[in-house]
């Protein structure tokens, strides 16, 4: 058991962090807090990225990607701000999803693009019937020859508004005890354009979260993706999602007790700084200890799923323990600052609400708790 970064690891983590503050956070800064960044400012973040090999972390090295363990990928992730990671989080799982089922002629095809960042990709599969229960997913693709058409609706989907390549869970009929076959083809959004909707939240209000509507949208059928069961490899990749949210919210905690520590220092009421006052060094106190104690258990799930142990409880149990931690921090965060703690100039209610929208995808604190629950007893409640 070791609790000190490697001498690479320390690297990676120090060129994340410096292209995060000298690169990434000045070009979000430039747009709009509140409204999704335009599409050539995400292909200008995501060239970011790709100067520093992390547009691809899961894919292996010898397909062009990071090779990073999920251990790193988490180190990376955690330095990155939140709305741009979730964004890499949907496109970097699709690419590693593309890789896995694609002829050659179709890797060939996209997944330069991807990995240098020159595209975008996502996951479409989350529908008004099926989240968490991923076999049940209602949308249809038909074969006729050479073409396959897709009708349904998917909703939630991040980076859906600027995909180049959406990789769509359909059904495409039944097995032998009558269960959906769940399998996935890419859409071209060039040659198959696709009705979308942008969705809005309380939340991570530049990222790009939309409906998606099918209606018998045609694709070419050499972009069904072969072999595999479809939705056991969405709850492999929602396994290694959950710690990696976590630790993206991790990273607002974190933000949130640095201004948080310096505004006690420096502010004065009753004759002394606020960090004279016992109580607000307790908040300041249980901000660090939530951090730390979300921190290491998101390492360790992520450390799980490196050494092969089953990771579906402990990957479930880091992400809804991080986020609550990190809404708390945040909360306590606001309590120091006092009346700038709720103000629109200072951003912790932003934080706060970011923080709040990260409780949904890859699953709900109520379904997280039923998927540790049945781990712990073998039963599931589901």
């Amino acid at each position: 058991m070791h609790f000190q970064l490697t001498e690479d690891q320390r690297a990676i983590v120090d060129a994340t962090r410096r292209l995060a503050q000298n690169a990434i956070e000045p070009r979000l800064r430039a747009h709009a807090p509140d409204q999704p960044l335009p599409k050539a400012a995400m292909l200008d973040l995501y060239g970011q990225l790709a100067g520093i090999g992390i547009t691809a972390p899961r894919l292996p090295a010898a397909a062009g990607g990071g090779g990073l363990s999920m251990l790193d990928y988490g180190l990376v992730s955690e330095q990155l701000p939140p709305v741009l990671a979730l964004s890499l989080l949907s496109h970097e799982g699709t690419i590693v999803r593309i890789h896995a089922g694609c002829a050659p002629a179709l890797l060939e095809r996209y997944l330069p693009d991807l990995v240098a960042g020159r595209k975008i990709c996502c996951t479409a599969n989350t529908e008004a019937q099926s989240g968490s229960d991923s076999r049940a997913v209602r949308t249809r693709i038909e074969i006729e020859g050479d073409w396959a058409y897709i009708t349904g609706r998917k909703m939630w989907i991040t980076n859906a508004s600027i995909a180049d390549v959406i990789n769509v869970s359909c059904v495409s009929g039944t097995d032998a005890s009558g269960r959906p076959v769940v399998s996935r083809v890419l859409v071209d959004t060039a040659e198959s354009p696709v009705e979308v909707r942008e969705t809005r939240i309380t939340g991570l209000q530049q990222g790009h979260l939309s409906e998606l509507v099918f209606e018998r949208t045609r694709v070419p059928a050499r972009n069904i993706l072969a072999g595999g069961d479809a939705a056991k490899q969405l709850t492999v990749g929602w396994n290694g999602n959950r710690p990696l949210i976590g630790l993206m919210t991790l990273h607002l905690a974190q933000k949130a007790f640095d201004m948080s520590r310096d505004h006690a220092k420096d502010r004065q009421q009753f004759g002394r700084p606020l960090a004279a006052m016992q109580l607000v060094q307790q908040d300041l106190a249980d901000i660090e200890t939530a951090i730390v104690s979300a921190r290491l258990l998101c390492y360790y799930a992520l450390c799980a799923i490196d050494e092969g142990v089953r990771p579906n409880g402990i990957s479930a149990m880091a992400k809804r323990y991080a986020t609550q931690a990190a809404e708390r921090a945040i909360h306590l965060a606001m309590q120091i600052h006092g009346a700038m703690g709720i103000s629109d100039e200072l951003g912790l209610e932003r934080m706060w609400r970011d923080v709040r929208a990260f409780q949904v995808p890859d699953g709900t604190n109520g379904i997280l708790a039923l998927i540790q629950g049945r781990e712990i007893t073998g039963t599931a409640a589901f």
